[in-house]
């Protein structure tokens, strides 16, 4: 195998991805994951910080969001900015990879280590839309309730998704929590 083959990450994923499956996260460790994938220890931590970092080490979505904001045309209202993206994103970053997203979300689920980084990750989200909101000209306070009520539609929706055994796309489970949160909102 060679050293520096352009799916080492991938490998290094799907193999601590079955390892957590089998194991569960607790007892696989690092060695485990980087036998099963054929590489060295040193590869492993060449791409990921540690075994927390398979969920959630390439995790761009900030960025996206944020550079999402500033093209955005100026007069578009600041929620449909990042209800626009989450659209997007649920279509060309989620249902591509809905099977290994769905495994991980029941085992993010049943680990409070990866529960605590998953909601840092949707912190470091809202962060990303309030800073992009209020560059925007959006007032503070404002910015961080549309924010905020952004991410948790679209988790709400992800957790909908993942346990939706009937394969309805994101994008469906992203405009019913929409419409039924907005009637019991009114």
């Amino acid at each position: 195998m060679a050293r520096w083959a352009p799916d080492t990450r991938e490998r290094l994923r799907t193999a601590a991805m079955q390892l957590f499956a089998e194991r569960g996260f607790d007892a696989t460790t690092v060695p485990d994951i980087v036998e099963r994938a054929g590489v060295t220890r040193r590869t492993f931590f060449r791409h990921f910080g540690d075994k927390r970092e398979v969920f959630f080490g390439d995790d761009e979505i900030p960025r996206l969001a944020a550079e999402m904001l500033a093209a955005a045309p100026a007069d578009m209202p600041p929620f449909a900015i990042a209800w626009e993206g989450f659209l997007s994103l649920a279509a060309d970053r989620f249902e591509p990879r809905r099977h290994e997203i769905v495994a991980a979300r029941g085992l993010i689920e049943s680990e409070p280590a990866l529960r605590e980084r998953d909601l840092q990750k949707q912190a470091d989200l809202r962060a990303a839309l309030v800073e992009g909101y209020r560059a925007r000209g959006v007032e503070p306070r404002h910015a961080r309730v549309i924010a905020g009520v952004a991410v948790e539609l679209l988790q709400t929706a992800l957790e909908q998704w993942a346990a939706d055994d009937t394969g309805a796309p994101l994008r469906d489970h992203l405009e019913r929590v929409r419409r039924e949160m907005s009637a019991v909102l009114s």
